[in-house]
């Protein structure tokens, strides 16, 4: 089908479109709300500042497709290909990205808030400067993706897989990372505060100077993870495994350290709350004179 036909049918009042075949066509600024392109073939049509406004792509081929400064608010696009699509600055407010195919896709900047994008796969995606605040990320593979200076807040983020991604100075305070996976990826800089990441995965994870105060860590895996000057105030670190850390001018007053592992954790210039001091016990120290700070410890409760 032509464009002009299309749009032309749209004119008279026509909407469902569904299972079109459309590749690589010219839709841009395009007019087309509450439109059904489900089960479309999209691949590589030009939606670029298009107004598609609660139109549903339900399983539709948007690979490769251009949908930069889109406005797809409360859309369909559940189980949609957009394998490496172009959405940077695209608005989509409450949309339904759920099971969505986004691996290497471009969504720099742009406004997913509220959206739903539940055991998609955003593998190797762009994310930066991304606004998911409050979005529903229930078992999403993020891994090797770009999240730097995101906006996160009070977003669901339970059992994502984030291996190797970069959050540096991402937002994500007071967000759900309960069971997460975040093995080696690059926090630097990231703001937590009041999170929940009970039993997360952060083994060889970068969190230098990350915000942590009043996160709930009980049971986290953090071996060999980089917290040199975080904030952990009033952080929750019961059961956590802090092996091989670097606790180096980390901030821990008022942090629950009840039964956590600091095993040849580094602590040089580390402030330790004061209710636990009492209850440090020195299980071994290395007495070589480069390597002081290496000695296996570990707070008791009561």
């Amino acid at each position: 089908m032509k464009v002009s036909h299309l749009l032309r049918m749209y004119e008279q009042g026509i909407k469902d479109f569904c299972a079109i075949e459309l590749h690589g066509v010219d839709l841009s600024q395009c007019l087309l709300i509450e439109v059904n392109f489900q089960d479309a073939k999209l691949m590589g049509v030009n939606f670029s500042r298009a107004f598609l406004t609660k139109s549903n792509l339900y399983h539709a081929s948007l690979n490769w497709a251009d949908l930069s400064f889109i406005k797809l608010s409360e859309g369909n696009l559940i189980k949609a290909d957009l394998t490496k699509a172009n959405l940077t600055g695209a608005f989509l407010v409450n949309s339904q990205l759920n099971q969505a195919q986004l691996t290497g896709a471009n969504l720099s900047y742009s406004n997913l808030r509220k959206a739903d994008l539940s055991e998609a796969n955003l593998c190797g995606a762009n994310l930066k400067k991304v606004n998911l605040r409050d979005a529903n990320l229930t078992k999403v593979n993020l891994d090797w993706c770009n999240l730097s200076e995101g906006r996160l807040n009070c977003a669901n983020l339970f059992k994502v897989s984030a291996k190797n991604a970069n959050l540096v100075n991402a937002f994500v305070k007071e967000a759900n990372l309960s069971n997460a996976n975040f093995e080696f990826a690059n926090l630097a800089g990231v703001r937590l505060t009041g999170a929940n990441l009970t039993n997360i995965n952060l083994r060889g994870a970068n969190l230098e100077n990350a915000r942590l105060c009043q996160v709930n860590l009980a049971n986290a895996d953090l071996t060999g993870a980089n917290l040199s000057g975080a904030a952990l105030e009033m952080a929750n670190l019961t059961g956590a495994n802090l092996t091989n850390t670097n606790l180096q001018s980390a901030n821990l007053s008022g942090a629950k350290l009840f039964d956590t592992n600091l095993d040849n954790a580094c602590l040089d210039n580390t402030i330790l709350p004061e209710s636990h001091r009492n209850n440090l016990l020195i299980l071994s120290w290395d007495h070589q004179p480069d390597t002081y700070h290496n000695f296996s410890l570990r707070f008791q409760t009561g």
